[in-house]
């Protein structure tokens, strides 16, 4: 098995440098009066690699308006210009795109042509941060898997935008105007293979509803969430990395085991108002607390096992897993309760 391994990666090795030194051969040795004949339809405005011939670089240009798009683009390069408009003219020939970064443009949705983005049927990655959007762009690639929203103006979520999406694993909608009221029961439907949402940075009030449930990483930063309801998390139940730094979470706001859930690997609750510890499991590793109210630590409390199976099992057991505790910034004093160090075993490090 050892030889097999070994002998598989020698061959990849051997396969990649020699396609590295092909293509770097190939654009060393070019002449730059030659290099016309490999980007052959090449807009002007634009840069063709010969290396790279699937891919079409207009970024940083100052351009207003998109360029005619060659048959042979996969990766479409816009970003950093000046465009307010998506229109279908310059993808008509754009039938293999795979990849569109339209990222600081100008775009409103009155500026995207109805039905542009739908017919581009290969489009895997649609970039369009730091635009003037209002609303999620309507209708949406089937074949979509990431989808980047990032700080626009967005207040509104079109009913069933997302209804056809079941590739997309990304939606990122970080840095918007969402409130409550743009997240329905239904919002996020149809998004089955969804691993990853941001809705980071919004005005936010409560936890959204009806996450999709194959979400392993939900980010919800700097909002205003002062509740977890009863069991929320049971209806993710694999979310694995969960952020709600800089909310307004008391203890009060929490259930008595809101965040004692198996499949948690990443609790971040910094800077919210929190003055205990919340319980958590023993399955976490990493947990932030630092920068709330917290004035004290008692291991017996925290432990997710008694102390007592704690030290008989040792590191051969089902001990607590916590590897990383984050407390400063709150109003505890130094030294580290020793029955923090006996219940979780395997800490490497505690900021205090």
């Amino acid at each position: 098995m050892t030889l097999k391994v070994c002998a598989s990666l020698l061959l990849l090795f051997l396969v990649n440098s020699v396609w590295t030194r092909t293509v770097r051969q190939v654009y060393d040795e070019l002449d730059p009066e030659h290099w016309s004949h490999y980007t052959f339809e090449c807009p002007r405005e634009c840069f063709c690699p010969p290396s790279f011939p699937n891919a079409l670089y207009c970024d940083n240009k100052g351009l207003k308006e998109i360029p005619a798009i060659p048959a042979r683009i996969w990766y479409l390069y816009l970003q950093n210009n000046l465009i307010e408009t998506v229109s279908e003219k310059p993808f008509v020939n754009a039938t293999h795109l795979r990849w569109i970064n339209l990222n600081k443009n100008k775009i409103t949705n009155s500026g995207i042509e109805s039905g542009v983005l739908s017919k581009l049927k290969r489009l895997l990655y649609l970039f369009l941060e730091d635009n003037e959007l209002e609303e999620v762009p309507a209708p949406l690639p089937v074949g979509l898997e990431q989808l980047r929203l990032a700080r626009n103006k967005i207040s509104r979520i079109p009913e069933g935008v997302f209804s056809n999406l079941e590739n997309l694993t990304m939606l990122d909608l970080h840095q918007n105007s969402l409130l409550d009221s743009a997240l329905q029961s239904d919002t996020f439907q149809g998004l089955n293979n969804l691993m990853q949402l941001n809705i980071a940075k919004n005005s936010l009030k409560k936890m959204p509803l009806s996450i999709p449930a194959n979400t392993l990483q939900l980010f919800l930063d700097n909002n205003s969430i002062e509740v977890i309801p009863e069991n929320y998390f049971s209806a993710i139940p694999k979310v694995t990395f969960l952020r709600l730094n800089y909310n307004k979470l008391s203890d009060d706001g929490i259930p008595p085991n809101g965040f004692n859930v198996s499949s948690i690997l990443d609790l971040q609750l910094s800077h919210n108002q929190l003055t205990k510890i919340p319980p958590i499991n023993a399955h976490l590793e990493h947990l932030h607390l630092d920068h709330n109210r917290i004035k004290s630590v008692n291991g017996t409390q925290i432990c997710p096992v008694s102390i007592a199976i704690a030290e008989d099992y040792g590191f051969y057991g089902n001990i607590p897993r916590l590897r990383y505790l984050r407390l400063d910034g709150n109003e505890i004093q130094p030294p580290i309760p020793l029955d923090i160090m006996i219940c979780f075993r395997l800490l490497q490090a505690v900021v205090i």
